[in-house]
C-alpha cells in the first residue's frame, strides 16, 4: 500500500509499475535524484496536485 509518507523513489522501487500512475499526474521526472528523497505528499504539493487522488491512483 502506497502512503503520503512513502518517497517517490521508495514507490518506484517497490512497485515499479507505479511510475507510469506519477507520470500520468505529471511527475515526469520520478528517476530524479530530488524524487528520491521527495514525500508522495511533498511532491503533491509542489506540483499541485490533490494528494487523496493520488494516493487513491497510486492503490489502485
Amino acid at each position: 500500500m502506497v502512503t503520503k509518507d512513502m518517497t517517490i523513489g521508495e514507490v518506484v522501487r517497490t512497485y515499479p509499475q507505479k511510475a507510469e500512475v506519477l507520470m500520468s499526474f505529471g511527475m515526469g521526472c520520478v528517476g530524479c535524484p530530488s524524487a528520491q528523497a521527495e514525500t508522495i505528499e511533498e511532491a503533491a504539493l509542489v506540483h499541485g496536485l490533490n494528494l487523496d487522488e493520488l494516493v487513491v491512483a497510486l492503490n489502485k
